[in-house]
């Protein structure tokens, strides 16, 4: 089962049963309006420069961009947190193929804007080879355009459901990023990118391995 098949199952299950018809009606307008906004159209494309990037993975060791393209190519995931489903559900996809991301000489991260213990637990509960990079007050989210702020009557949707992202990323904000991915290469510059301004739709992250073979296959040359 594709990463798509397994987030439109949830959403089914979540709208047709768990959720109140206004609920749904609401969350729907939200994404609407987003994309609307076009904001997607604005974020970092192939062929930026990627925002260089020191920030704490989830045991508080410091990770640094520059020493990691040092290595070989990066990808970078942007995750919204431990709360979404649909987000879980796209690390535990990402896991799926990690092996074969560092197979082809690249280290594999989440970004995420929540705290350094959600991000531990989300690690833990996914059994995740890779980090989960706390970015406070989604600065680097803001770097790559990615980073916007909830509507009021979705932030109290969240919260009827037992999410308070105050909470969660430890400020006050209502921020998050969109959901993305990137593949950087050595020199910096982005050669793939993904970003999903409706957060239930994300393409499978195999379409990842493509862009790092081109990169092997142009360093073997």
């Amino acid at each position: 089962m594709s990463l798509q098949d397994r987030l439109d199952a949830f959403r089914a299950e979540f709208e047709g049963k768990q959720a109140p018809p206004q609920v749904v009606a609401a969350m729907h307008k939200a994404t609407e309006n987003l994309i609307a906004t076009r904001q997607a159209e604005r974020t970092l494309k192939v062929g930026d420069a990627m925002p260089p990037f020191k920030l704490l993975d989830s045991d508080g060791t410091s990770v640094d961009s520059a020493k990691l393209l040092a290595k070989g190519p990066l990808v970078i995931s942007f995750y919204r947190g431990v709360w979404c489903p649909y987000c879980n559900l796209d690390l535990q996809a990402l896991e799926a193929v990690a092996e074969d991301i560092r197979s082809l000489g690249a280290t594999l991260v989440a970004i995420s804007p929540q705290t350094a213990p959600n991000s531990r637990k989300a690690k833990e509960q996914h059994h995740l080879s890779f980090p989960i990079l706390n970015d406070p007050n989604g600065k680097i989210a803001h770097a790559f355009n990615l980073r916007f702020r909830l509507a009021d009557d979705v932030v109290q949707i969240y919260k009827g459901f037992g999410v308070d992202l105050a909470a969660f990323n430890g400020e006050p904000s209502y921020t998050l990023p969109m959901p993305a991915r990137f593949v950087v290469a050595q020199n910096g510059s982005i050669v793939y990118a993904e970003v999903s301004p409706d957060y239930t739709r994300r393409p499978d992250p195999s379409e990842l391995l493509p862009s790092l073979l081109r990169l092997r296959r142009a360093n073997a040359a």
